[in-house]
Parts: structure tokens; C-alpha cells; sequence
């Protein structure tokens, strides 16, 4: 899939919340925007233009209404299939951050949009755009659903994936033009596998690039958000 084409102007002023290393900001960074990153961690890889350390909801609740767009992608322990069966009972342990982030969006007034994977925290949310590394020929498929609040764009087609993901399942290997880009067992890939997998380059540890999304799910957004508000970014 092409990255949709912005007309270009001034520079769009992005707040990346739960920012991470910067997955998301440097797709924003490569359509051209300002992206400031809060993340309640230290990041001292954050590939952005400026990073806040605190909490994330907090910042957005303060300074949100200063910037044109958020984007929010929380933790999503409270709803993942890790705390789900058997490890229910660990569920309690994690916050739920879906509803208050959405919270903190709305009261900004801003354009924003809420990233999550799919699961129970997806049937928690309007899911207006799905991505797919497929879609922008990564060796990855890391789907990933999207809210966006104050703004719409079409929804891009889903491309059939070309295979299985490789690596070793009840001990046997298998073969795919796919990495698995989490955890830290065997048959996972290298790291500078999953560098390439996933279009980061600027850090080398392993759970970074495993919490991140691709850079091109940022620059898919920041574009399609640019062409619809029409709206310009310099060159």
C-alpha cells in the first residue's frame, strides 16, 4: 500500500502519548510533523523532536489542547490475552487506561487517534482503521486498531498475508516471510531482523522494538490525516 501524498505547509505539531522509542513518531517525523513523546519511563532513545517524562494521561489532561493531533497508544495489559484464563487473577494488577485516555482526548477538543492490537481492549473501542505491516510490504504483520476522534479517513483495504510467520511452534520450526516481534525465545529472529521487520533502526533492545508499531503505521495516519483536513507540512 502507498503512503497517501500530503500537500505540504507548516509543520504539524503531534503529541505522541505513551511514546516509547518512537515507532509511531518517527512515521509521524517522516510525513514531515513535530512530534513531542511523554512516556511515564525514561526514553533515552526517543526518536522525536522533544520528549517529556511523566504521566501520559496527565500530560494530555495539562497540555493536550496545545498541539494539532494526538496520537495515544496505552499499555494494554488490563485487556491483552496474557491477563485473560488462566492469569485472569493478574488482571487486577494493571489500570485500565483505555477509558481514561479517551477521556483526556475528548476534553482536549483535539484530532486524535487510539492505538490498540486486537483483543478485548479493540471491543472497547470504535475500530475506524486496521493496519497491517502487509500493507506496506514489512516482514511483519503486527495488526494494529485504530480510534479517530474529531476526524475520518476511508478505511484501507486488508491485503492477504503471503504466508505463516516463522518461527518455532511445539517444537517444530516453521518457515515465512513473517518475524515474530516479541519475547525473547529461540526462533524469533534477530535483532537486526526485526530492525529491518519493522522499519526501526535507532535502537538495538529487544522489548523496545517489541512495545513499538512500524514507523509506517505513523506516516499511513499522519498523511491520510493531513489530506483530509487539508492541511500542509514543509518540506
Amino acid at each position: 500500500m502507498t503512503q497517501p501524498v500530503p500537500i505540504r505547509r507548516a509543520r504539524l505539531r503531534v503529541l505522541a502519548a505513551f511514546c516509547g522509542v518512537g515507532g509511531d513518531t518517527a512515521g509521524y517525523l517522516a510525513a514531515g510533523c513535530h512530534v513531542t513523546g511523554v512516556d511515564l519511563a525514561p526514553q533515552p532513545r526517543y526518536v522525536g523532536d522533544a520528549f517529556h517524562q511523566g504521566d501520559a494521561i496527565e500530560f494530555i489532561r495539562t497540555h493536550g489542547a496545545e498541539f494539532d493531533f494526538i496520537h495515544a497508544g496505552p499499555p494494554c495489559q488490563f485487556d491483552c490475552t496474557l491477563t485473560a484464563g488462566t492469569n485472569a487473577a493478574k488482571r487486577s494488577g494493571y489500570p485500565d487506561l483505555l477509558e481514561p485516555t479517551r477521556a483526556a482526548l475528548e476534553a482536549t477538543g483535539r484530532p486524535y487517534v487510539i492505538e490498540q492490537p486486537p483483543g478485548r481492549a479493540s471491543k472497547r473501542m470504535r475500530v475506524d482503521v486496521t493496519l497491517c505491516g502487509e500493507m506496506f510490504g514489512l516482514a511483519v504483520l503486527r495488526h494494529r486498531n485504530f480510534e479517530l476522534g474529531h476526524w475520518t479517513t476511508l478505511k484501507p483495504a486488508h491485503r492477504p498475508h503471503r504466508g505463516r510467520v516463522a518461527g518455532m511452534r511445539h517444537g517444530k520450526w516453521y518457515e515465512g516471510p513473517y518475524f515474530q516481534v516479541y519475547g525473547a525465545g529461540g526462533g524469533k529472529g534477530t535483532v537486526a531482523q526485526w530492525q529491518q521487520a519493522m522499519g526501526i533502526d535507532w535502537t538495538e533492545v529487544r522489548k523496545e522494538i517489541a512495545e513499538a508499531i512500524p514507523p509506517a503505521y505513523g506516516q499511513w495516519l499522519a498523511n491520510a490525516f493531513l489530506n483530509r483536513a487539508g492541511l500542509e507540512v514543509a518540506a
